[in-house]
């Protein structure tokens, strides 16, 4: 046998074997919770399985895999590359995955899924055929989180700074001073002419400048709490041992653990 026949096989030997170790597991919803199907090698309907239209969620511990919404490999396709895959939402396959295989590997795919999550967070995830029970929960704890500053735009009308308006003086002097004319005679009737022009003139300033208003635009901010839980902080006890768990979400009466750890799975 030759070098390259040696080598063809050799290629052909690994390939295969990087696909017999590949292993995915889907969870029906996000999270990777509730019940799960694993797979290690193609699997052309998953209807056959229980499981067609029903994955969330995706833990992929081996290899690369093609997940496609419809039987036989058709319809929209995508690679996922090992590692968690808390939602396949933003992927647009939720609820959607009907036949999956092990792709081979490769740099890169024209179809490739985004980056699975840098650290494995699944380490509460259910395990396919693993022994769950339900033991009640003793207390839980909403940990809300840190105050925020609310901030926001208001548009307020702004009164402009008094100044001397030409216009209204004139026209108020003009109209004070005859005013003033009309009063008395004589001697009397040029002192209240020229005090009617004052008035007028200080009268018809005001007058011009009360109209002097502008709009602008007032920033505002108040610190205001955070009403919504960071997370959820509950506590029970299995078999004598007290257990914590941080959850995203508020748990119901019960939680589901492993029967011979007391581990939470979720």
């Amino acid at each position: 046998m030759n070098k390259t026949i040696k080598f063809a096989v050799a290629c052909a030997v690994a390939g295969i074997t990087s696909q017999a170790f590949a292993q995915i597991t889907f969870y029906e919803a996000d999270g990777w919770r509730g019940r799960a199907f694993t797979a290690n090698g193609q699997v052309r309907d998953l209807s056959r399985n229980g499981f067609n239209d029903r994955a969330s969620s995706v833990v992929i511990d081996r290899g690369q895999w093609e997940v496609c919404e419809d039987a036989n490999f058709r319809g929209q396709c995508m690679v996922l590359r090992k590692g968690s895959y808390e939602t396949l939402r933003g992927m647009g396959l939720n609820n959607r995955i009907s036949s999956v295989r092990p792709a081979k590997p490769r740099d890169r795919y024209e179809n490739e899924a985004p980056p699975p999550l840098a650290q494995p967070t699944y380490e509460w995830r259910r395990r396919p055929s693993e022994r769950i029970v339900e033991v009640p929960v003793s207390s839980v704890h909403a940990v809300l989180g840190t105050p925020e500053q609310r901030c926001w735009v208001e548009r307020q009308q702004v009164e402009e700074p008094s100044r001397p308006n030409a216009g209204g003086i004139i026209a108020g002097a003009l109209i004070g001073g005859i005013l003033g004319h009309q009063v008395g005679g004589g001697t009397g009737r040029d002192i209240a002419t020229a005090g009617g022009a004052v008035a007028g003139a200080a009268v018809g300033n005001n007058v011009a400048n009360r109209n002097n208003t502008s709009t602008r635009d007032v920033r505002r901010c108040e610190t205001v709490g955070n009403q919504k839980p960071e997370y959820w902080d509950v506590a029970y006890n299995y078999r004598g041992v007290q257990h914590r768990v941080q959850m995203s979400t508020p748990p119901g009466n019960t939680i589901a653990v492993n029967s011979k750890t007391g581990e939470p799975r979720m």
